[in-house]
């Protein structure tokens, strides 16, 4: 009887804590190129374009959050963005309308200092296949507990994406519908419940990281990639006015430069750096992937060179980051220095690499 009673009454607090917040509230703070309430497919709506709906009071960590969203045919990326400390800093989840039906159609990426990175979150718990509807409301339930989430469509049973890893600090912060796009999207029936009693059905344990991964580097301030531009070789001159931090890789090996830099102006290039210590002089093999130009060096020595910059090899090269490449080093008997300057366009800032015999 008792567990019964306490049962109703932890339910009732549940519901209690659903908040929908219409977009007549002066809660909201709504901006953009068309923001315009709205009768759309027969609900009360919100148009929006090149645009944004801020919660800024949600207070939100964990929880649900639903809304319905219709979209446009074009070429575009509505979404939400929630756990927002502030404008450049937050967890994203956005719809990608044009690729519906493939693999790209949905996207997750944490969001630091302003730059996203859909190039380095990449695969299974980033993105998934799915149909996207153009003529109807669809809704949008997102779960989110700590380091995971799910996102359900239409009320179905299973999540049609499992967000294996929330890849910044779970800390509460603010909710915004987000369209900064040049195309409409309409969003209907926002509701959302904060709180920790929810569960994340597809919790499942992270895999390993393959031995060899190389799980830190040092990483230098930022600088101009005219520097190392046409640079074979490098003199310690180059590098000695540079500060340096340390930035471990994640759960699947990518080191995300954006955690502690920004790219601002012409200033896109940070030197990652890895002290190899070797007994004997031998050769090694690195495997490495990275976003989006790379220039590695050696002991000062240039060994490669390369671009994989957005539509840079075709029209639907991506960019994204994984272990595409591979360089023997020459190592010689005792300290080798290895040091690779990472240039950033957009769409992630990073890399991953593993040594092998």
């Amino acid at each position: 009887m008792y567990r019964l009673l306490f049962i109703m009454i932890v339910f009732s607090l549940n519901v209690m804590a659903q908040t929908a917040v219409p977009f007549d509230s002066p809660r909201w703070k709504i901006s953009g190129q068309e923001a315009v309430r709205e009768t759309h497919l027969g609900q009360p709506a919100l148009r929006l374009k090149s645009g944004n709906a801020l919660l800024a009071d949600a207070n939100f960590k964990n929880g649900v959050i639903e809304f319905d969203i219709a979209l446009s045919k074009a070429r575009y990326f509505p979404g939400i963005d929630f756990r927002m400390q502030d404008s450049a800093n937050c967890e994203e989840y956005y719809l990608r309308p044009h690729q519906s039906g493939n693999p790209d159609a949905m996207q997750y990426t944490p969001v630091y200092n302003n730059m996203g990175g859909f190039q380095l979150y990449y695969g299974a718990g980033y993105n998934n296949r799915v149909e996207l509807p153009f003529d109807r409301w669809l809704h949008i339930k997102m779960v989110v507990k700590e380091k995971e989430a799910e996102i359900f469509f239409d009320n179905g049973p299973e999540p049609v994406l499992y967000i294996n890893r929330l890849d910044r600090a779970p800390a509460a912060g603010m909710i915004s519908l987000a369209n900064p796009w040049d195309a409409v999207a309409w969003y209907s029936n926002f509701v959302y419940t904060p709180g920790d009693a929810v569960t994340i059905k597809s919790s499942r344990k992270l895999p390993e990281l393959p031995e060899g991964t190389i799980t830190s580097w040092e990483v230098s301030t930022v600088f101009g990639e005219k520097q190392v531009e046409g640079r074979t070789k490098l003199q310690a001159a180059d590098t000695a006015s540079l500060r340096w931090k340390t930035l471990r890789a994640d759960h699947n090996g990518i080191t995300n430069v954006s955690l502690i830099s920004a790219v601002t102006g012409e200033k896109n290039t940070v030197f990652v750096r890895k002290v190899i210590d070797s007994g004997t002089a031998r050769v090694q093999k690195l495997q490495f992937g990275f976003s989006d130009k790379a220039r590695v060096y050696l002991n000062g020595r240039l060994l490669y060179e390369g671009n994989d910059e957005f539509a840079t090899r075709d029209y639907r090269f991506l960019g994204t980051v994984g272990y595409w490449d591979a360089l023997y080093l020459p190592l010689q008997k005792g300290r080798n220095e290895l040091l690779i300057a990472l240039s950033e366009a957009f769409g992630g800032w990073g890399v991953k690499a593993r040594l092998t015999d």
